[in-house]
């Protein structure tokens, strides 16, 4: 099937979008909102020459282009990443340590691929599926993806809401810390309304928080810094951790994020006429999105490590989640130098507070780049809040009492999510690797391979997720036939998205000539 633009097979940069024009369509950023980061006059000569040559390194704008990274690395250190690592510690001690370090490195490439189609089209991944598919499957592919933000925004909600409940000694229950949190909507507009740095600094401040949090909890636990370093560099991988192996790697690609990325390097100003511009941003976005990773690798290794060393091998470590996880670990030590109770509660409300406005900004994203919406962006917060808070209140009301109940519903959130992850990455590789939308900034052929190596892995971990629930959980004649026909039409719009991006891909290879 052709692209809506194979009449005219230009490269879709910035320059050159066919289609709306830039008042008439849905942007993520308008021109005044985006930061400068030229630092002289010669950056923004539409008609100075461009050699191709990318700029020396500099300090000072790779400060500029400090932010968007940050913000993309809180999706990995959402409340059901912690709730993963914690039970990894937990159940297989240190020994899925280097599991999470390359599931952090594949999620860097996922991210970075991500960053790279936002930089060289100005446009985000919603936008771009919204054009390049037909109507009925970019419709298919909003619904997921907007299906995937309401699974992590109520866990991220319920995260939150139990980070209050633990800080307020209980006194507040769960369903009253829900309605606190989904008041954070303001707290995220107002900051946006004062520009694009005032909410990465507060961003910055919470994963601060996180680390400080945490890293206070492995200075009081005192994990063993052989066994850590062992555990990350020397892969080793038990028939009895396989659940755990899967959560730890299928928790770390969150379909919502690959969305949100595309459109956060968006908010600086670069100059996309020319192509050495585009290869310095794509530079430093890459130097500031493997730092962000790596901070929020040490915080994930901060809270396994804890729980590993606190409970591998005992009694209690089946039984322990994101509501006992404080108590029990003040239990064992008490308060030593700081109540280790509040300081994990104090580490998961930033981590559910951080998570669940970045759920909301990307949710703005994805409705108005699919639906082209043109809303003031506080009623698409407001509706992208409101999706999420009423199942999130009803959840909380059901299971507030019950911690076998909420294990059950995380692990149906992690399944749902787990759904939605080829509808994100087969549109990002098929649309970074067509020279009509990335024109020459396309990926080769070696990045394309490791990319769909990549991508296969995590469908298949997360179908091994999916088939070990439904094979567990869904009983009778009538709800298996039920669940078989849908996985058959989820299963060929998967294939249908792969071929169409072959074919496409095959059609653009050719050679244009007017006689065929």
């Amino acid at each position: 099937m052709a692209s809506r633009r194979s009449e005219d097979q230009e490269p879709l940069l910035s320059s050159s979008v066919a289609g709306p024009s830039e008042e008439e369509e849905e942007r993520a950023y308008e021109s005044d909102e985006k930061i400068i980061i030229s630092i002289s006059d010669e950056d923004e000569l539409e008609g100075a020459e461009d050699d191709g040559a990318v700029p020396p390194f500099s300090w000072r704008k790779l400060w500029r282009f400090t932010g968007p990274g940050f913000l993309m690395c809180i999706a990995f250190l959402d409340p059901g990443n912690l709730e993963g690592d914690l039970q990894a510690g937990a159940i297989a001690g240190y020994s899925l340590l280097w599991l999470l370090l390359w599931a952090t490195v594949m999620g860097l490439l996922i991210q970075l691929l991500s960053a790279r189609l936002g930089v060289v089209t100005g446009r985000h991944l919603a936008e771009i599926c919204r054009e390049e598919y037909p109507l009925w499957s970019g419709l298919v592919l909003w619904i997921m993806a907007e299906l995937a933000l309401i699974g992590a925004d109520i866990q991220e909600v319920i995260g939150s809401a139990i980070a209050i409940k633990i800080l307020s000694g209980g006194i507040i229950p769960l369903w009253t810390g829900v309605i606190i949190t989904a008041f954070d909507c303001f707290i995220f507009l107002f900051l946006e309304n004062y520009g694009v740095r005032k909410l990465e600094a507060a961003f910055a401040v919470l994963i601060a928080t996180m680390a400080i949090s945490f890293a206070i909890m492995f200075g009081e636990t005192k994990p063993s810094g052989k066994e850590v370093l062992i555990g990350i560099l020397v892969p080793k991988l038990s028939s009895n951790v396989i659940k755990e192996a899967v959560g730890v790697v299928g928790c770390i690609i969150m379909p919502h994020n690959v969305f949100l990325h595309s459109a956060l390097v968006q908010s600086r100003k670069i100059n996309t006429n020319r192509n050495s511009r585009i290869r310095e941003a794509m530079k430093y976005y890459s130097i500031e999105s493997a730092a962000a990773l790596a901070v929020s690798f040490m915080i994930n290794v901060f809270v396994t490590t804890v729980f590993a060393k606190s409970f591998y091998d005992t009694q209690v470590a089946s039984t322990i989640g994101l509501e006992n996880a404080g108590q029990v670990l003040q239990e064992k030590y008490g308060a030593t130098l700081f109540p280790i109770l509040y300081i994990w509660g104090l580490g998961l409300l930033a981590s559910g507070q951080s998570s669940t406005i970045t759920g909301t900004y990307a949710g703005q994203f994805i409705m108005g780049g699919f639906l082209n919406l043109r809303l003031k962006k506080w009623v698409r917060a407001l509706i992208t809040r409101g999706c999420a808070i009423v199942p999130t209140i009803i959840v909380a009301l059901c299971f507030d009492s019950s911690d076998s109940a909420m294990d059950a519903l995380n692990e149906s959130l992690n399944v749902l999510q787990s759904i939605q992850i080829p509808f994100a990455l087969i549109p990002l590789i098929t649309l970074v690797s067509k020279e009509q939308v990335m024109g020459s900034f396309r990926i080769g052929f070696v990045l394309k391979a490791v990319a769909w190596i990549v991508a296969a892995f995590l469908i298949a971990i997360n179908g091994y997720l999916l088939v070990d629930y439904f094979s567990s959980e869904i009983q009778g004649l009538l709800l298996s036939s039920l669940v078989s026909a849908v996985l058959a039409a989820y299963v060929a719009f998967v294939i249908y998205l792969i071929l169409r991006g072959a074919a496409l891909s095959h059609f653009w290879k050719k050679p244009a000539n007017p006689s065929h």
